[in-house]
């Protein structure tokens, strides 16, 4: 899939993440965690990347016209209560700051859209922070906020709360 879109009127290439990019992926999966204040063992990144490889996972990458790695998204198809076709969860979603407002965050979920849709799942789903208000004014575009909260449970606040 390609698009010329943009501030530098580019073309974005989305594409199955290969192995020679290990580096780049890691460098965008580190920004993507700075981003919302985590730092996740090496273990996690590692594992993850290997997911990626085994088709547990999937990722795709953008890629600008000189094939620079400048986005990531990862998503997963799991079962569905709701339906008789798997659902197909977006888990993370991450454009170069200096890529943002190109078209290649749109480009990389509607990439999803399509894997699903081949796939035969349901459309894709996702979660954001409250407070990423750039994402949302794209999420707000392309999907509709079904209006959930996520909650997480935890044993020491049960514990406390009987």
């Amino acid at each position: 899939m390609t698009r010329n879109a943009g501030k530098e009127r580019s073309t974005i290439r989305i594409a199955p993440l290969q192995h020679a990019e290990h580096a780049h992926w890691a460098q965008l999966w580190s920004e993507y965690q700075r981003f919302y204040g985590v730092e996740l063992p090496a273990a996690v990144t590692e594992a993850t990347w290997r997911r990626l490889h085994e088709g547990r996972v999937h990722g795709l990458g953008a890629h600008d016209s000189a094939g620079r790695l400048i986005g990531i998204v990862h998503f997963l198809y799991h079962e569905d209560t709701w339906s008789t076709v798997p659902a197909c969860y977006l888990q993370d979603l991450y454009v170069d700051p200096a890529s943002r407002g190109t078209g290649c965050g749109r480009m990389l979920i509607e990439a999803v859209a399509e894997a699903s849709r081949k796939a035969g799942a349901n459309s894709p789903y996702w979660l954001t922070h409250q407070s990423n208000a750039v994402a949302r004014q794209l999420y707000d575009r392309l999907a509709q906020n079904q209006g959930f909260i996520q909650y997480v449970y935890s044993a020491a606040q049960a514990a406390e709360n009987p």
